[in-house]
C-alpha cells in the first residue's frame, strides 16, 4: 500500500455521455453560489488490491453509493485537491499548474494509507473532462471565467476492521465557483487561541486530507460568528504563525535593518500544506521582485521561515509592516485587512498603504498566466475541445 502503481492510466477512457443535460448556472446564481452545483459529467476510476487500477470512466454525474462499512466513513481514508480550469482571453481553456496538484495528490494519498498513482495521469483525466463539459460550461463567448475542479480518492470497500484499505474510488467533479478574491477591503483574520491547535511536526498538515479540516470547521464558526473570515492559525507555545483558514499567508515588512522581506512559513515542519499558488507566489516573486524592475516596486528578499505572532505585532507596531495576504485555489491572492491577536486589532491595510503593492502585482502575473495573456510553462492548454 502506497507505492506506486503504475497501471492508472488515462489512455483509455469509457464515456457513457450524459442523456439529460444540466442548465448551466448564470454568474451570481444561487446554483453558483450553492458550491455543490456540478457539470454534466465525472470521471470515476477504481482500484482493488487485488487487480490495481481499472480503465477510467467518463459518466453522467451521480451521487455514489458507497456500503455504511466504508473505510473513508470510519477512519478517514479520503485526500482531495482543488484546482481551476479557466476560459482564457484568448479562447484557450488551461489548467494552472496541474502537475503540481497531482503530485500532491498522489502524496496525500501515499500519507492516509490510499493506494499510488503516477500523478501526471491526473492531469490527464482532468484534462479529458474539459474537453467534454468544456465547452458548454465555460463556453468560448465567455472569455475570463473558470470552474472549481476537485480530484478525490476515498477508501470505500466493505471492511469494517482497522486496516489500509483493500478498495478505492477516484473522482473527479467539476462545479461553477464564485469568485472569492475580489474583496476590496480584505480579510479579516482572527488569531486562534493556544488550546486550538490545527496541525503539529510529524502529523499530516502538508496533505490535503478531509481529516485537516472537519476538526477545524468549529474554530471557523467562532471566527465567522465574530464577523471575522478566518482564523489565522498559531502553533506552539512561541505561537508561530501557520495558514490562513485553507489559504496560505504572507507579510511584506521591512525588517529592523531596514530591507524590505516577503515573508511566509517555510514548509520544513510539515505543519502547513504546500500550496500551489504559495509555490507561484515564491518562484515569482524571486523571479521578478529581487532586483530592481519595471512594476517600480523597491526589491524584496524572499523569506521561507518560522515566524511568530508577536514578531507580526512588533513589527505593526514600529510601523514596519507594508501588506499581509493570504493564497490559495479559492481566495487565490486577497488582502488582508485586519489581524486580531487577543485584544488587539492590527490593520493590515492602512500599516504600510503608500508602500503596498506586491500583492496586487503578484496578482496580475498570476491572472496572466491563468488566463492566457502571458504565454507562460505554468499554463496547460486543454486541446481538442469537442464535447463528445
Amino acid at each position: 500500500m502506497g507505492s506506486i502503481t503504475p497501471n492508472l492510466d488515462a489512455s483509455t477512457i469509457n464515456f457513457t455521455p450524459s442523456t439529460h443535460l444540466r442548465p448551466v448556472p448564470a454568474i451570481g446564481s444561487p446554483e453558483e453560489k450553492s458550491h455543490s452545483y456540478c457539470t454534466d459529467h465525472m470521471v470515476t476510476v477504481r482500484w482493488t488490491v487485488e487487480s490495481g487500477w481499472q480503465t477510467p470512466e467518463i459518466r453522467p454525474f451521480e451521487n455514489l453509493s458507497i456500503p455504511p462499512t466504508a473505510s473513508c466513513l470510519h477512519y478517514a481514508t479520503e485526500c482531495f485537491e482543488g484546482m481551476k480550469a479557466y476560459r482564457g482571453y484568448d479562447g484557450k481553456l488551461r489548467l494552472f499548474r496541474p502537475d503540481c496538484n497531482g503530485e500532491r495528490l498522489a502524496n496525500s494519498a501515499v500519507r492516509t494509507s490510499l493506494p499510488g498513482f503516477a500523478p501526471g495521469e491526473v492531469k490527464k483525466l482532468v484534462g479529458r473532462l474539459l474537453q467534454i463539459d468544456g465547452p458548454r460550461w465555460l463556453p468560448k463567448d465567455q472569455l475570463g471565467r473558470y470552474l472549481y475542479i476537485r480530484p478525490t480518492v476515498i477508501g470505500n470497500g466493505t471492511q469494517l476492521g482497522v486496516q489500509a484499505p483493500k478498495e478505492a474510488l477516484l473522482f473527479i467533479i467539476a462545479v461553477p465557483w464564485p469568485d472569492m478574491s475580489s474583496n476590496p477591503s480584505g480579510l479579516k483574520l482572527l488569531a486562534s487561541t493556544p488550546d486550538t491547535i490545527r496541525a503539529w511536526p510529524g502529523g499530516f498538515g502538508y496533505a490535503k486530507l478531509g481529516a485537516n479540516y472537519g476538526p477545524s470547521l468549529a474554530a471557523h464558526g467562532v471566527a465567522t460568528g465574530q464577523g471575522f473570515d478566518q482564523v489565522l492559525w498559531l502553533f506552539g507555545e512561541e505561537r508561530q504563525v501557520t495558514e490562513a483558514g485553507a489559504s496560505n499567508f504572507f507579510i511584506v515588512w521591512e525588517n529592523k535593518q531596514g530591507g524590505r522581506e516577503l515573508v511566509t512559513a517555510s514548509l520544513e515542519s510539515q505543519v502547513i500544506l504546500p500550496g500551489v499558488t504559495r509555490r507561484s507566489v515564491l518562484e515569482l516573486a524571486r523571479e521578478r521582485l529581487s532586483s530592481p524592475s519595471a512594476t517600480g516596486l523597491p526589491p524584496v528578499d524572499v523569506v521561507e521561515r518560522p515566524f511568530t505572532i508577536g514578531e507580526v505585532e512588533e513589527a505593526w507596531k514600529e510601523g514596519r509592516i507594508i501588506e499581509a495576504f493570504v493564497s490559495g485555489t479559492a481566495y487565490f491572492i486577497a488582502p488582508v485587512q485586519i489581524i486580531r491577536n487577543g485584544d488587539v486589532d492590527m490593520n493590515m491595510l492602512e500599516a504600510g498603504v503608500e508602500r503596498a503593492g506586491y500583492a496586487a502585482q503578484i496578482k496580475l502575473w498570476l491572472g496572466a498566466i491563468m488566463y492566457g495573456k502571458e504565454e507562460h510553462e505554468w499554463g496547460y492548454v486543454i486541446e481538442n475541445e469537442d464535447g463528445k
